[in-house]
């Protein structure tokens, strides 16, 4: 029988996507002649902001800035956790003035934020993981950035590298399904972190990091990475996911979680899902 799975209220921030098109391209996934339906982009992200309302999750916005098409990408902004904010600096000269606009909003909701040297993309590469942060690396955030992640939240950070330019940001390949196991011996909260990934997104000695660290991991399928499927939020029992991962979908009820499928396919033409559109703030 799957485990029972427990939610846990969580608080969001997020952008709408008013000026989201494609201008340029820096990922596979984006095409300067592809034609964008902002309409259709912004029903499907109010449907994922109502969604996650409906479920007791607090959301915030930020508001959308014309000229900066990507900054509905909220994720990519920082990582947040226990209070502290790591800001961003973009790979692509395109996004880097996101970076000042998630900046202003965090330090007007009363944060400091950390602007690292090296570039780095926020939680688009950035995964708290149980007592470790994952980092990806291979196409924008850099190996020094991991470093500075580092010293500055004082939480072992793990390099993972990236080798299919689909698969630009960690987020796309990997998330984390819930906070860690309880050991059988204890009941405490010091076993394995349930995650979700796919493996051929990684080099081979990452992994076989994830191997070692994430044994029983849910295994994804191309077909279901490529449809965006790990580019998911979960709470801990709701996973909200792209309706096209049907096999992982599959996968995660078989292991008691509950799918919540959100169509955000106009937001795919410029590489981005649910994830890329939430950023979480962790307290």
């Amino acid at each position: 029988m799957p485990t029972s799975r427990i939610s846990r209220a969580r608080r969001y921030l997020v952008c709408q996507p008013r000026h989201f098109d494609v201008h340029y391209a820096i990922n596979p996934w984006m095409r300067t002649d592809a034609q964008v339906d902002t309409a259709l982009a912004n029903r499907q992200w109010q449907t994922l902001i109502d969604t996650y309302r409906d479920h007791g999750h607090e959301v915030e916005t930020v508001p959308p800035v014309p000229g900066l098409p990507d900054m509905v990408f909220a994720a990519n902004s920082a990582l947040t956790l226990a209070g502290k904010v790591f800001g961003s600096r973009f790979h692509a000269p395109q996004r880097r003035p996101e970076s000042t606009e998630y900046e202003t909003w965090f330090k007007a909701a009363g944060y400091d934020v950390y602007q690292p040297v090296s570039a780095c993309e926020g939680e688009g590469d950035l995964v708290p993981a149980g007592r470790c942060i994952l980092a990806g690396t291979g196409f924008r955030t850099t190996r020094e950035a991991h470093a500075e992640v580092q010293e500055f939240f004082g939480v072992p950070t793990i390099g993972l590298r990236l080798v299919d330019p689909y698969f630009y940001h960690l987020d796309t390949a990997l998330f984390v399904l819930g906070d860690a196991e309880a050991a059988p011996e204890t009941g405490e909260a010091t076993g394995e972190t349930p995650l979700a990934y796919y493996p051929e997104a990684f080099s081979s000695g990452s992994r076989e990091v994830l191997q070692r660290l994430f044994p029983n991991a849910v295994l994804a399928t191309r077909d279901d990475a490529m449809a965006f499927g790990l580019n998911s939020v979960s709470d801990g029992r709701h996973v909200f996911i792209a309706p096209q991962a049907t096999g992982l979908i599959d996968q995660l009820t078989a292991r008691g979680y509950v799918p919540v499928p959100v169509d955000l396919s106009e937001l795919h033409k410029a590489g981005g899902g649910i994830k890329c559109c939430t950023q979480e703030i962790r307290s």
